[in-house]
């Protein structure tokens, strides 16, 4: 905790600058976990063959977008747990923790039993045929063991982070992908006495790990914040109005991410390869933005929650300035490392194709850092119907957008893509500004005179 429980006084008031970087620093190492261990799983998994490492394609890809649209459990939870602390409610602030614990339990049992007679459907929609088919099926009926698992670390980690315990969230995520990596060479190979279970077995050591971080997870809740089973009828239902509200902004994003993909692929083997690898250089560069994001929201909503909306916009301020300036940094960063990461990731007759686009995406940085930005401020001040609305219109211009230009196909179609996923990027950051600066609206950072 960063309050002194005496003064009531927050750190952030003494010393803004150090606060915002202790919070941020750990909760960026704890997103970077994650895609680190993916890689090291697709490496396991790559010296079993082609087959094995396109069904582990399949099975990543259906369960990252499955488990994307329960981030509301912990957006949500921090929020609301922030809002409830900024009240000194420790009382309510426990009861949310275990709430939402109770619901990603119910939720991730009923989306296990869903979705396992799915699993055959789901692979061949996604294109598996023949060995890919049945080995994308055996990884994600191991996958879904952990279902109820992951569902309670994300609601335990949104919870630390509303208490804005940061590190309690990075230990156990390193922990736990740690945990994975060991159980990966031993279930993948059948190393020790364990069988060899190929790609069922890189599945079932992320299940057995995400179960060992949930109970982690859950006994440092109950030890730091205590065990109070006391929520009421109406925490549930703003849950899942922000469940709600999240799920229609996610579907948002998503629907705009594949339809540049879906053009990028149709101009050519050549401009879908280039897609690929910008895209995935785009999703880390979001977690240098996320960190900041992550961090405002906590304290946003502290600040919220304690009535106090001056200290809450010179939280968005800071946030603000910090996250615009990583974002030029990383502009400098890229523009640097376009010849090696072409090197890397480009194969040489994409190149053509990948250089314009990539510097589209590199002067894009500093107004995307402040979409990031003020979507954690917003989150903070639990503005989430604003949220949606405003990606809703990000989305519904960009598309036609994207629908007029494929209608013409232009030269450098991947430039243009990239170009419009500016224009959508742009909106949500000029949006998420004019709700803080000037205050569009009775937003819930206005101050009335």
């Amino acid at each position: 905790m960063t309050i002194d429980t005496t003064s009531k006084l927050h750190s952030f008031e003494a010393k803004p600058n150090k606060t915002l970087f202790t919070l941020a620093i750990p909760v960026l190492f704890s997103l970077i976990a994650e895609p680190l261990t993916g890689l090291v799983d697709t490496g396991f998994v790559a010296s079993l063959g082609q087959e094995p490492l396109a069904s582990l394609g399949i099975g990543t890809m259906v369960f990252s977008s499955i488990f994307w649209v329960f981030g509301f459990l912990g957006i949500g939870t921090q929020t609301e747990v922030s809002h409830a602390l900024g009240k000194g409610d420790l009382k309510r602030a426990s009861s949310l923790c275990w709430l939402a614990v109770a619901i990603s339990i119910v939720l991730g049992c009923v989306l296990a039993l869903c979705v396992l007679p799915l699993l055959g459907y789901i692979a061949g929609i996604m294109g598996g045929e023949a060995e890919v088919h049945s080995l994308a099926v055996e990884y994600m009926k191991y996958r879904l063991i952990g279902a109820p698992a992951i569902l309670v670390t994300l609601s335990c980690f949104g919870s630390l982070r509303g208490y804005q315990d940061m590190r309690t969230p990075l230990y156990v995520a390193v922990g736990m992908n740690l945990i994975n990596v060991v159980l990966d060479w031993s279930f993948v190979f059948g190393h020790g006495p364990f069988p060899a279970l190929g790609v069922g077995g890189a599945a079932l050591a992320s299940s057995i790990s995400q179960w060992i971080g949930a109970f982690w997870a859950v006994i440092v809740v109950r030890q730091k914040y205590g065990f109070d089973t006391g929520f009421s009828l109406s925490d549930a239902k703003r849950l899942f109005s922000i469940g709600g509200d999240m799920f229609v902004r996610t579907g948002g994003v998503c629907f705009f991410l594949l339809l540049c993909t879906r053009f990028a692929t149709k101009a050519g083997a050549d401009s879908g390869a280039a897609h690929q690898a910008i895209r995935q250089f785009f999703v880390f560069l979001a977690l240098f933005l996320d960190a900041f994001a992550i961090s405002g929201q906590s304290l946003v909503g502290y600040f919220i929650g304690s009535a106090n909306k001056m200290m809450a916009r010179k939280v968005a301020v800071l946030v603000c300035q910090w996250s615009f300036a990583t974002g030029v940094l990383l502009s400098i960063a890229m523009y640097f490392g376009q010849e090696p990461v072409g090197w890397l990731l480009v194969p040489e007759e994409a190149a053509a194709v990948f250089a314009p686009a990539w510097l589209a995406v590199t002067f894009l940085q500093p107004i995307n850092a402040l979409s990031f930005a003020t979507d954690g401020i917003h989150l903070g001040t639990g503005d989430f119907h604003y949220l949606r609305n405003a990606m809703l219109i990000a989305v519904g211009v960009s598309s036609a957008m994207l629908v007029t230009v494929d209608y013409f196909q232009p030269e450098h179609m991947l430039l243009w893509i990239w170009v419009i996923a500016g224009v959508w990027t742009s909106l949500r950051a000029l949006l998420g500004m004019i709700r803080i600066w000037p205050r569009i609206g009775q937003g819930p950072l206005s101050i009335s005179k």
